[in-house]
């Protein structure tokens, strides 16, 4: 794979590469979602089980309660376990195999049968999709796995609003909006694969070089982010029917996947143009796209998807050791970090100045293409390395992300905890009120001149 760009160091094998990364570096997840008790299923699902109670009351029914929390991995963390619990070793275990398994059905296909690299990626795919089918106990959680990404993957492009119906569309849960997420961060993949099946469709002949060769893959690239505006949109029009003050934040939540679009159908018209001149506006105007693109993200990240420096008056005086401002007299104070970031840090200070840090770092890695000669042995490499480093980027996001939706979660319940204790308060005093009897008017006036 890291190769000269002969051989097996093709295009084509970067997809796989870059999926076998992301079931590893989800595993990592994982493994710290155990270490610091967060329980990852309950928060995706939170959602979910909500929903579904709601739709019982109503008598609308839905999905099984097993299906909604998601088979296996939707399995609350306990002291017991059993074969179909997904664990942090067991999707290392299974991402090193399929690693194992690219590499010996590649070298098979191509220099054994003397294949091609269009057939070696097929017979990948293919041997990879036989041996988790295969019925056997030790694979069980797999397929019980692939089955809840189908699930998911099939409701992102369910509509949850009906245009000829009235009514409130159906609130797209965590769950979704954390798998789209997920997909954004794989767009390039999906870009592989829309060139890929342009290739076969063409196979064995060569591809013509024109526009379809790359508006085809493109439009493959786009459709995580079509797929996760599209859910800000349906979230913004909920929060328009229930007059919400704050929906304006799906809106810009859209803006900011739509600054994913641009760079793309730039970089596609850049390479359907011969003159120097017309590449290197196109350079231009891309570079400017990648800097919103990517500081608009990053605010996004630190601010809205993990909570943090929302305050941003307590800085100044927390870190000069005066007491936070609101902040009631004689309590402790909080740490620098704490201040800056939010009070609750589930990871610690030192650890989410370090997520923050590398998210910066991996939001900008796109300034390694002006390097590209002198860093990397060809493109192909490259984009590869691209890849990679935004699976590590979404693998350190995923950690902020649970940990901020928990906590807002908690708070969430609190305050309907509150709600109910008061409704169930008025409830028992106007039960009260009506045992009482009602004051007839002449002694309604008593009453009023008596207090005179």
């Amino acid at each position: 794979i890291f190769g000269d760009g002969s051989g097996r160091a093709t295009a084509l094998l970067r997809s796989p590469t870059v999926i076998i990364a992301a079931v590893g570096l989800w595993g990592m997840n994982v493994y710290f979602f155990k270490l610091f008790n967060i329980d990852y299923v309950y928060i995706l699902t939170l959602d979910l089980v909500k929903e579904r109670e709601t739709n019982l009351k109503d008598g609308i029914g839905g999905d099984s309660p097993e299906r909604e929390r998601g088979g296996p991995i939707g399995k609350r963390h306990n002291n017991t376990s059993s074969d179909d619990d997904v664990t942090a070793g067991k999707l290392v275990a299974f991402s090193l195999s399929l690693l194992l398994l690219l590499h010996i059905s590649t070298v098979i296909w191509i220099e054994v049968l003397q294949g091609s690299t269009i057939g070696a990626t097929f017979a990948f795919y293919t041997a990879a999709i036989v041996g988790i089918a295969l019925p056997l106990s030790s694979t069980a959680w797999i397929r019980s796995s692939v089955g809840i990404c189908l699930h998911r993957a099939l409701e992102l492009v369910n509509p949850r609003c009906f245009c000829f119906s009235s009514g409130m569309p159906r609130a797209v849960p965590f769950v979704d909006v954390f798998f789209a997420d997920a997909m954004c961060s794989l767009s390039k993949v999906f870009f592989d694969w829309g060139m890929l099946w342009h290739l076969a469709l063409h196979y064995p002949n060569p591809v013509p070089i024109d526009l379809e060769y790359i508006v085809i893959p493109s439009i493959a690239a786009s459709i995580p982010y079509l797929i996760r505006a599209r859910q800000c949109l349906v979230m913004h029009s909920i929060g328009k029917m229930k007059n919400d003050p704050r929906r304006y934040q799906h809106m810009l939540n859209a803006v900011k996947y739509s600054t994913s679009l641009w760079p793309l159908l730039v970089s596609a018209y850049q390479k359907t143009v011969d003159s120097e001149s017309s590449k290197q506006k196109a350079e231009t105007l891309l570079i400017v796209l990648f800097v919103i693109n990517s500081t608009y993200s990053l605010a996004w990240d630190v601010i809205m998807d993990w909570g943090m420096m929302q305050n941003p008056q307590n800085f100044t005086p927390e870190c000069a050791g005066a007491p936070a401002i609101g902040a009631p007299t004689g309590t402790k104070q909080q740490t620098c970090a704490k201040a800056v970031l939010r009070p609750k840090l589930r990871y610690g200070a030192l650890a989410s100045i370090a997520i923050l840090i590398c998210d910066t770092v991996l939001r900008y890695s796109w300034l390694l293409r002006f390097y590209e000669k002198r860093i990397f042995p060809s493109p192909d490499v490259y984009i590869l390395s691209s890849q990679l480093f935004e699976s590590l980027r979404r693998a350190l996001w995923n950690l902020l992300r649970v940990e901020w939706e928990s906590i807002k979660q908690k708070k969430a319940a609190g305050k309907d905890a509150a709600e109910a204790e008061q409704q169930s308060l008025d409830a028992t005093e106007a039960e009260q009120q009506s045992f009482l009897p009602t004051p007839s008017i002449k002694m309604q006036h008593r009453i009023i001149a008596s207090s005179k």
